[in-house]
């Protein structure tokens, strides 16, 4: 026999906990380009596949956002608080996966 409350609340906590990591790391993503450290990231390359983008368009994304940061109306305060709480989001995030693999791991 199935134990639906059970099932159900697996169900829940799974997607309560997948929504709180997926917002906390794009609030941390929000934060850091705020603070005016925009991830830029290298071209990938598969092997036979494409280039995700050309050393070209790395370069125009990097000035695009030291662009942005030089424009940022926000104080160096305000700027450093952002990058401090992108880094809480992205810590919440890293404990909140740990944490979910040591439940399945130990099992309590």
């Amino acid at each position: 026999m199935i134990n639906w409350l059970a099932f159900v609340q697996v169900f829940v906590a799974a997607l309560v906990g997948s929504a709180a990591i997926v917002t906390f790391y794009a609030v941390g993503l929000r934060l850091l380009v705020r603070s005016g450290h925009a991830p830029v990231v290298s071209p990938a390359e598969f092997t036979d596949a494409i280039t995700v983008i050309t050393e070209k368009e790395l370069k125009r994304a990097a000035k695009q956002a030291a662009k942005a940061a030089k424009k940022s109306p926000l104080t160096a305060a305000q700027k450093r608080l952002s990058l401090l709480g992108a880094y809480g989001c992205f810590a919440l995030c890293a404990v909140a996966v740990i944490s979910g693999i040591l439940i399945i791991v130990v099992g309590h």
